[in-house]
């Protein structure tokens, strides 16, 4: 089966054609500046597709040229927000989509364009299955205990204010092949898995179950990001909407202007830590700060999970930088974790152990494949 995987954001749309019997990629690329203008924000001449529906022609041409007959058989989305209905892909059909729609104040910035990427393929191909693979649902077995909020209770039953979780399709997929790779059963993997691209979270996965993660009721909660702040005392909002600041402005700030560009002024941890090591006292704390922050929530999972048999990292940063593993490790000599130097300098696009033998518990580096992994749950929901 071949599987069209769509992740759809407000002015872009990246796709991958995948061959789901064999794990492999056919096609893949990117479509960018949807129904942006050339004077900004929208305004003037539009410089790329005007919309999603017309950047949809542009993926079907390309499939074309690279696949020739060969046909997709179903759709996969990326759905950021599938909140407390769906805790598992789902088949779409336009009361899903509606679900989805409605699910929009709790994602403003994802799901509208994760439903523009869904109608665009309605309206192209009526007949295609398309299935939705949600970030949140993979935390739907979180406890009570571990999503609630601590405020009155028609918070959450009149605006669903809780705490969700997401990068959760990441962090099944690796979980899985931790798992695999350390030969433990799903159903005894007890780990701590830790998600860190410019977005970051870390869950504690117990059973092969999510019991609790760092990121909550929006995806700012949690650890220090690249431009989101992570945790901060809630009244730091209200003293600076007394000053004057507005919604708007305080948003703008913790989601786009903090973490390690607020700490370091640069958001990229290549370039955080290269300066670091050139002797900048900003980059330095910026990884400091994080890697503390990092470090007190794999202690605290370790504990949430009766003692984790692994620690693993993913996703780009975590993937990639050596640098900041090492930090990380460094604060957790505390629970027996030690890493080997040279596995952990080692590069690889394969999973790998790389602590030592003397380590408490093994530390893993696994690479991420959401696409993969919605492709597989793609297939899955339309062959049952």
């Amino acid at each position: 089966m071949l599987v069209l995987v769509i992740n759809s954001g407000s002015s872009s749309l990246k796709y991958q054609v995948r061959d789901v019997a064999q794990g492999s990629v056919l096609t893949e690329g990117l479509i960018e500046r949807i129904g942006v203008g050339n004077g900004g924000g929208g305004d003037g001449e539009i410089e790329g597709p005007r919309d999603h529906a017309e950047a949809l022609e542009l993926v079907d041409a390309a499939i074309h040229r690279e696949l020739g007959d060969q046909e997709v058989a179903a759709v996969g989305h990326r759905v950021v927000h599938g909140g407390e209905r769906f805790a598992e892909p789902v088949l779409i059909d336009n009361e899903i989509t509606r679900a989805i729609e409605r699910l929009n104040p709790l994602a403003p910035l994802h799901n509208p364009a994760n439903v523009l990427g869904i109608r665009a393929i309605t309206r192209k191909w009526p007949q295609m299955p398309q299935v939705a693979v949600f970030d949140t649902a993979f935390h739907r077995t979180l406890p009570e205990h571990a999503w609630r909020y601590a405020v009155p209770e028609e918070l959450y039953t009149n605006h669903g204010i809780r705490r969700y979780g997401f990068h959760g399709t990441s962090h099944e997929y690796v979980g899985r092949r931790a798992a695999a790779l350390l030969e433990i059963p799903e159903a005894e993997f007890d780990a701590v898995i830790a998600h860190l691209g410019n977005g970051a979270s870390v869950t504690a996965i117990q059973g092969g179950h999510s019991v609790d993660t760092s990121m909550g009721f929006t995806p700012l909660e949690g650890l220090v990001m690249g431009t989101r702040s992570g945790d901060l005392d809630p009244s730091i909002l209200v003293f600076l909407g007394r000053a004057g600041w507005t919604p708007e402005d305080v948003d703008s700030m913790l989601n786009r202007d903090s973490g390690l560009k607020g700490l370091a002024g640069n958001n990229d941890m290549r370039s955080v830590v290269e300066a670091s090591e050139a002797g900048d006292a900003k980059a330095s704390m910026a990884l400091a700060v994080a890697s503390y922050r990092l470090a007190k929530y794999i202690g605290g999972y370790h504990v949430a999970v009766g003692g984790a048999k692994a620690l693993v990292f993913t996703a780009g940063i975590g993937e990639n930088s050596h640098q900041f593993r090492s930090l990380v490790a460094g604060r957790l000599g505390a629970l027996g974790i030690e890493l080997d130097a040279g596995l952990n300098a080692a590069r690889s696009r394969e999973p790998r152990v790389i602590s030592t033998a003397s380590s408490a518990i093994p530390v893993l580096v696994v690479p991420t494949d959401e696409e993969r992994a919605i492709a597989e749950a793609t297939a899955a929901v339309v062959s049952g």
